[in-house]
């Protein structure tokens, strides 16, 4: 008899069998109680449903969906201490003037975190969670002084960072406990802070080191303190003591510089794995710290962050205190393309759901893993990734696809003044401009690249201005075109005028 062997991404995902939409933190509790480590909080889901997708999670049977409980994802500053609650995303924290202020080594590693899309649903408590050494957030919240609230209904507790992660993927916290939030000290007039990474591209990319540091100096150029942590090296971030003390004291000079990378290449044995040798880490770690300590010695850890950052509608899906448990059987409803959609919760990711149940095939998957994003569309007006979303958070909210990206009313006007092929009310002005542009090619990626370019034409429109050539790259940087370049696409998105043969003022598309 013929033995047949599956292939691992031939199995089937592992499925949680309720959906728990929470009303409260005290429901969170209680269901965290109840079920113990069949019970799994997910906000941003990014990283959690990946692990159930790979079967990595088979114990977890209750999600328990804090992404609708309203004031969770507040940013304040009291008394020395910048705050951040459990629901605030990368998006959120890289674009707050209270971060970027007070914290910004945590607004630049935001920044570096997946795409604009995925970071309006990534929340940098999930972050720490995780507890991946290759993390970005990790390392700058290791600088600034972190504490963590956890809670659970036996009390509260804070712990602090250094605390917290006790290896690859494992955390001091228990089954039963939630992250409340976290706070972090705010900069001081004296202390500059930087944050600089090291991957594969410039994109969608896991560290290969990433480095983050606090530095004071004083009048005199003289170096009163110090923080350096380096991620992405060993099973949790590390800090560099001996580099720290060596610059107390020391003149922020080329010497002082010098001499502290060669200190930190000294401290550190890091690992080796498929994205860097152990050497090439080493050589990396020396040229990381270089450029980090000159740049604060110059004033320029700014210089590279992005003066407008793309939100695509964000930075972060807002809470609706819808509530509620789904298991089988149970109907979902949500206003889908302008109509009232119903189909049945099926324990899938919402790009499945959309596809199979609710019968929009517009939406594509293309890695299923976060990193094309094929699969774009809004939630409750925000762009985010469909494959890394639940089916149930669709319950009672508005969702726009490929197939409900039509003109508004103001195209539709201007469509039919013009004698343009809009004035049917098929296509959006992005979507002509596609074709203008010959940017469609094999088609499979377009509709995601349409999805985002219109969510960041939209946010430039409300800013009063067209899309510079930063905020192409940063509001696209989440796409993928597998099969070519990427210029066509950028003139359509971009705003400059094409003429019907596909040509941009000054070249060809």
């Amino acid at each position: 008899m013929t033995k047949f062997v599956v292939h691992e991404v031939q199995m089937l995902p592992h499925r949680a069998t309720q959906h728990v939409n929470a009303a409260s933190i005290e429901e969170v509790l209680s269901l965290l109680a109840k079920y113990g480590a069949k019970a799994r909080i997910i906000a941003g889901g990014t990283d959690l449903l990946l692990e159930m997708e790979r079967r990595v999670r088979p114990e977890v049977e209750v999600l328990v969906d804090i992404t609708r409980i309203e004031g969770m994802d507040a940013i304040y500053e009291a008394k020395g201490r910048v705050h951040l609650g459990p629901l605030v995303t990368h998006n959120q924290a890289a674009t707050s003037d209270v971060v970027q202020t007070s914290g910004l080594p945590l607004a630049q590693a935001c920044l570096e975190v997946g795409s604009p899309a995925l970071r309006n649903r990534a929340t940098i408590v999930g972050n720490l969670v995780t507890a991946s050494p290759a993390n970005d957030a990790i390392s700058a919240l290791g600088v600034l002084d972190t504490q963590i609230s956890l809670a659970s209904e036996r009390g509260l507790r804070t712990v602090s960072l250094s605390d917290f992660h006790t290896g690859v993927r494992r955390t001091v916290m228990v089954e039963d406990e939630m992250v409340t939030g976290i706070s972090f000290g705010s900069l001081s007039a004296d202390q500059r802070g930087l944050y600089v990474k090291l991957g594969l591209r410039r994109a969608q990319a896991i560290s290969v080191v990433h480095l983050a540091a606090v530095v004071a100096v004083n009048e005199a150029n003289v170096v009163t303190e110090a923080r350096l942590a380096l991620g992405s090296v060993a099973p949790t971030i590390v800090r560099l003591p001996e580099v720290e003390s060596d610059l107390v004291g020391s003149t922020l000079d080329s010497v002082a510089i010098d001499r502290a990378a060669q200190t930190a290449v000294a401290a550190v044995t890091p690992i080796g794995d498929l994205r860097a040798t152990a050497d090439y880490r080493t050589d990396q770690i020396r040229v990381m710290v270089q450029r980090a300590l000159r740049a604060i010695a110059q004033g320029q850890e700014r210089a590279a962050f992005p003066r407008s950052i793309p939100v695509l509608g964000g930075p972060h899906v807002e809470a609706d205190g819808v509530s509620g448990t789904l298991e089988s059987g149970d109907i979902i409803t949500s206003n889908i393309n302008g109509e009232l959609t119903t189909a049945p919760w099926i324990g899938s990711s919402l790009l499945d759901w959309l596809r199979d149940e609710a019968g929009l095939t517009g939406t594509k998957e293309g890695c299923a893993e976060g990193e094309c994003g094929a699969c774009t569309v809004y939630l409750d007006g925000t762009s985010v990734l469909s494959c890394l979303i639940p089916a149930g958070r669709a319950e009672g909210a508005e969702i726009v696809t490929i197939e409900g990206l039509g003109p508004d009313e103001s195209e539709r006007d201007n469509a039919e003044e013009a004698g343009s092929a809009s004035g049917d009310g098929s296509l959006h002005s992005l979507q002509e401009r596609f074709i203008q542009a010959a940017a469609v090619q094999c088609g499979y990626c377009i509709p995601g690249f349409v999805m985002a370019g219109a969510a960041l034409q939209s946010d430039c429109e409300q800013a009063g201005s067209e899309p510079t050539g930063e905020e192409l790259k940063l509001g696209l940087s989440g796409n993928l075109c597998r099969c070519t370049g990427y210029y066509s696409i950028e003139k359509a998105v971009g705003g400059q005028p094409l003429n019907t043969a596909g040509q941009s003022k000054g070249g060809q598309a």
